[in-house]
């Protein structure tokens, strides 16, 4: 009777491995515990940026009076390419790793253009120590020159030329606003996550200050001082 199978005068092929050597298991037990010692040291290491970021983003909004209003959900710094003053090629994704007070207008900076910028100045000097924490922004949105005569009060403030059509798919102002109403803040992780009521005034300037001082207390172990 024929077999089902075809016959193989060869006999079965068996791969046999074999046992691990207590030397080997030794060296495998030294490399799992230098894996968890490492994300120990990870977790650890970690530990104070997320409990500020938790603490700022899940429990603190909840319970504290903001005078600038939470964006919700934040939105990343864009994959856009802008120009300096002198032309120089900038992309606004390495703005990240501190916090940015951002305002937006033409290059001919009109009255409130050039409040914004006395305000942005006012309480970036304001944070004492910790100034060099925010970096204050000026986002042009046309290709006129600037000013000579502003040039001198600049030196401290990046200033990039982005076009205005661009930042609307990432900035946005309030019903009935534009874009160069508000001041907006974007945090060291790269996300716009709070935009300030129009029209500031030396009053109104004040409230900006203490969210300011409570976000930059709340980030501490976010950012990177100086860029």
């Amino acid at each position: 009777m024929s077999s089902a199978f075809p016959h193989d005068d060869q006999p079965l092929g068996l791969t046999v491995h074999t046992l691990p050597q207590p030397q080997d298991l030794a060296v495998t037990d030294r490399t799992r515990v230098g894996r968890w010692k490492m994300l120990a040291v990870l977790l650890v290491c970690m530990a104070p940026v997320l409990a500020s970021y938790f603490t700022f983003y899940v429990v603190r909004p909840e319970g504290r009076r903001n005078f600038g209003e939470l964006i919700t959900p934040q939105r990343a710094l864009p994959d856009l390419r802008g120009t300096s003053l002198d032309g120089k090629p900038v992309d606004l994704r390495d703005l990240k790793d501190q916090w940015l007070l951002i305002s937006v207008a033409s290059a001919a900076c009109d009255e409130q253009c050039a409040r914004h910028l006395y305000f942005q100045r006012q309480l970036r000097e304001g944070l004492g120590k910790e100034k060099e924490r925010l970096d204050w922004v000026w986002l042009v949105t046309d290709n006129a020159p600037v000013a000579e005569a502003l040039r001198p009060a600049l030196k401290d403030v990046t200033v990039i030329r982005v076009p205005a059509a661009d930042l609307t798919s990432w900035l946005e102002p309030q019903a009935g606003q534009g874009l160069p109403d508000h001041l907006y803040l974007v945090d060291p992780l790269g996300k716009w996550m709070m935009r300030f009521p129009p029209h500031l005034d030396a009053q109104s300037a004040v409230k900006v200050r203490r969210d300011l001082d409570r976000l930059l207390r709340a980030s501490v172990h976010w950012d990177k001082a100086g860029r």
